[in-house]
């Protein structure tokens, strides 16, 4: 857990806020940022609205899982509340919390715990301890998207 902040994975972003919580939003995104995921079969119309689901698959192919993430909360751009399934082993909760720092710098804080299933009996500092370094890899993962976002250039361009 960050001790800073209580957060598994706390990163300073240089993008703006906006430009951020856009990748969270566009959920044909998830599995370039989301540590785990593989492949994105449909995303619900509204996401992420409340309700809304990304399908997606887990795991390395071909032993990867089927599975959705479901939104439990969003307050655009500062708040996404996540639930992702995670069969067999059950299911998480994902907290994700932008705060603005700046014109073009944003802050993010990532919380995971297991809510359903066998992994949700591991008490909760366990878990942290645990998921720390896989959601540290998915914040880096959706920085360089973001800043990617922000500064113009995409896939591709060397500029």
């Amino acid at each position: 857990m960050n001790a800073r902040t209580g957060a598994d994975a706390a990163m300073d972003i240089p993008a703006p806020r906006d430009d951020v919580f856009a990748i969270l939003a566009d959920g044909w995104n998830y599995p370039n940022w989301v540590v785990g995921a593989s492949h994105v079969r449909a995303v619900d119309d509204g996401w992420p609205e409340p309700g809304t689901r990304i399908h997606h698959s887990i795991g390395p192919w071909p032993a990867n899982i089927a599975d959705v993430t479901e939104v439990a909360a969003a307050e655009r751009p500062r708040l996404l509340v996540l639930d992702a399934r995670m069969w067999p082993v059950g299911a998480a909760r994902v907290r994700l919390e932008l705060e603005e720092l700046g014109e073009r710098e944003t802050r993010i804080e990532m919380t995971e715990r297991a809510v359903r299933g066998p992994i949700s009996l591991v008490p909760g500092e366990l878990q942290a301890r645990i998921l720390a370094p896989r959601n540290r890899e998915s914040l880096r993962r959706l920085a360089d998207l973001a800043v990617g976002r922000s500064s113009g250039v995409g896939p591709g361009d060397s500029r």
